[in-house]
């Protein structure tokens, strides 16, 4: 929803404090065409984010679901899945793995599955050995000149091990690589070529 906060930047506002970002709000609005009035607003938890790369994660995550999803539209699976993030980036845990799951929950959620262990094409099974190019409209197809267990120099191949292991959810460090080359190029072809704001940030 799109509501505005009026007086909340004066020095005396009651909600200077509390409209930070990563806090639980409970919220009051009156809505007058697209955009509504911020009536009241109170903090129900405690914020589950401070500095350092957890918050700078959770402020791309923030953009990605400001990028991907239509105001008005509800996703009740999905903000409990961000809510669970927040508290797994907070409590130290490996970010990539869990960045990488949530984008592929988010476009789940629009509409925009990843069918990752199969081939749409052919019905094959994707297989852990080989290589495979990963299409964003068409799914995964095998490259059957990689040929062995390394990718020729300069790809845009995933392994299927890594595509494997996003479907599972059980992503190892060695698949952190290139399923984040991965997801930048599905992200970008749904999302449009406009930059990330939060990515050029944590650079």
């Amino acid at each position: 929803m799109g509501l505005i906060a009026r007086g909340a930047r004066g020095a005396k506002s009651r909600w200077r404090n509390v409209l930070q970002p990563f806090r639980p709000l409970l919220l009051s609005w009156r809505l007058r065409g697209e955009l509504g009035s911020l009536v009241e607003a109170e903090q129900v938890a405690a914020l589950p984010l401070n500095v350092g790369d957890a918050w700078f994660c959770g402020l791309y995550v923030n953009e990605l679901l400001m990028r991907a999803l239509h105001r008005g539209d509800p996703h009740q699976d999905l903000f409990d899945a961000y809510r669970m993030l927040l508290q797994q980036l907070a409590s130290q845990e490996t970010p990539q793995a869990l960045l990488r799951n949530f984008e592929k929950q988010l476009l789940e959620a629009v509409g925009l599955a990843m069918i990752l262990a199969v081939e749409p094409a052919t019905g094959e099974q994707v297989q852990a050995g080989r290589w495979y190019r990963y299409h964003p409209e068409a799914g995964a197809v095998w490259q059957r000149q990689s040929g062995g267990l390394d990718p020729p120099a300069g790809h845009k191949l995933v392994s299927g091990s890594a595509l494997l292991a996003l479907e599972s959810g059980d992503i190892e460090d060695q698949h952190l690589q290139e399923l984040k080359r991965l997801m930048r190029r599905v992200l970008r072809f749904h999302l449009g070529d406009k930059p990330l704001v939060s990515q050029s940030l944590f650079q």
